[in-house]
């Protein structure tokens, strides 16, 4: 499962990446069929046309939709401000000591002696 999810995740990827191009490859892939029944100028054969109106139609298409997916950004609602810079003194460490009441400490680190004494005989 550790090695199929990242190989899931990089074929979206990859996918999401060639999504812009693939009018491209289906006019490539389907060029006949388009030339056949989806192009305009059959009518004009020295246009030698082979369906590049369909593929201009759809990667027009493709770009108005990917315009109407952005939403549109508001600069007023994000007001460009000045932004304030602390300072920290590292010259003196004791500003920088936990001040917690909650803290406690309890772990003893004595080692008890009737532990760790030679074996009987």
């Amino acid at each position: 499962m550790k090695r199929v999810l990242p190989i899931i995740f990089t074929f979206l990827y990859l996918l999401a990446m060639l999504r812009p191009v693939m009018p491209v490859f289906e006019y490539i892939i389907n060029k006949d069929y388009i030339a056949e029944f989806y192009c305009v100028n059959k009518d004009k054969p020295m246009l030698n046309c082979d369906g590049k109106c369909y593929l201009a139609k759809m990667i027009q298409a493709q770009q108005e939709d990917k315009k109407q997916n952005l939403p549109g950004i508001d600069l007023r609602e994000y007001p460009i401000g000045f932004v304030n810079i602390t300072e920290c003194n590292l010259r003196n460490p004791k500003e920088f000591i936990n001040k917690s009441f909650f803290y406690q400490e309890l772990y003893s680190y004595q080692i008890h002696p009737s532990i760790y004494h030679p074996p009987d005989c």
